[in-house]
């Protein structure tokens, strides 16, 4: 069962909420599930519950609290800008402020891994070189990734990426990663774009979706998830 909880960033000491739920079955670890533009929508709430089903605790901070709190849009042309203008007005470095809550939040039972989504997916990367004690990442088509490519890692990052997302060119990305980390694992979905962790979109395959999955939950379990 899905809960909203409230956490406090250390940055501002500004309280925002989380989508939390217990992991089901054996405690595996705890997950840090960070959202796209859109906030925690239907999509998001599916991915809570999916990796709560894998046995992981699960916190997915609604980072836009700070400029419009329980913000929720529907994927449609007219939430861009909308979203675009809340990641600017709040800036990166209190968004990583809130994922740093979420994971010492859970860090005290465990390690603790994070997976995002487009914005989220920048954020996770920028997680891995930034923050203190994520034990690996799951980056899915994040605009900023390239841009950030050179950036130490602290952590192991799996980076997911559309071959047909008309957002972010992936042989692009994945060159960048590998001149700068040639152990991180970039892998390109032929069949899927933007977004397609969101099942049931236009963009998403359903099969490069469960591979994708499978290949994170991989490297969670090499990186201490039980």
């Amino acid at each position: 069962m899905t809960e909203t909880v409230t956490l406090t960033s250390a940055v501002d000491g500004f309280q925002f909420t989380a989508a939390h739920a217990q992991p089901q079955g054996p405690r595996k670890g705890g997950i840090v599930l960070v959202q796209e533009i859109f906030g925690l929508d239907r999509y998001m709430l599916e991915d809570v519950a999916r990796w709560s089903a894998l046995g992981f605790e699960v916190l997915a901070p609604s980072i836009f609290d700070r400029a419009q709190p329980g913000y929720v849009a529907e994927h449609e042309p007219a939430a861009f800008p909308i979203g675009v203008g809340h990641v600017q007005s709040i800036g990166l470095e209190k968004m990583l402020s809130d994922i740093q809550a979420c994971i010492d939040e859970l860090a005290p039972r465990g390690p603790v891994f994070a997976a995002g989504y487009c914005l989220g997916g920048s954020l996770v990367w920028l997680a891995a070189g930034k923050l203190k004690g994520l034990a690996a990442g799951a980056a899915y088509y994040g605009s900023m990734i390239a841009a950030n490519a050179e950036q130490a890692l602290n952590a192991p990052v799996i980076v997911h990426l559309g071959r047909k997302d008309a957002h972010i060119p992936a042989d692009e990305v994945a060159a960048k990663i590998a001149a700068a980390h040639p152990d991180v694992a970039v892998h390109i979905y032929e069949n899927s774009g933007h977004g397609f962790n969101n099942d049931g979109r236009p963009d998403s395959d359903a099969a490069d979706a469960q591979l994708a999955r499978e290949r994170s939950l991989a490297l969670f379990q090499a990186n201490g998830a039980g």
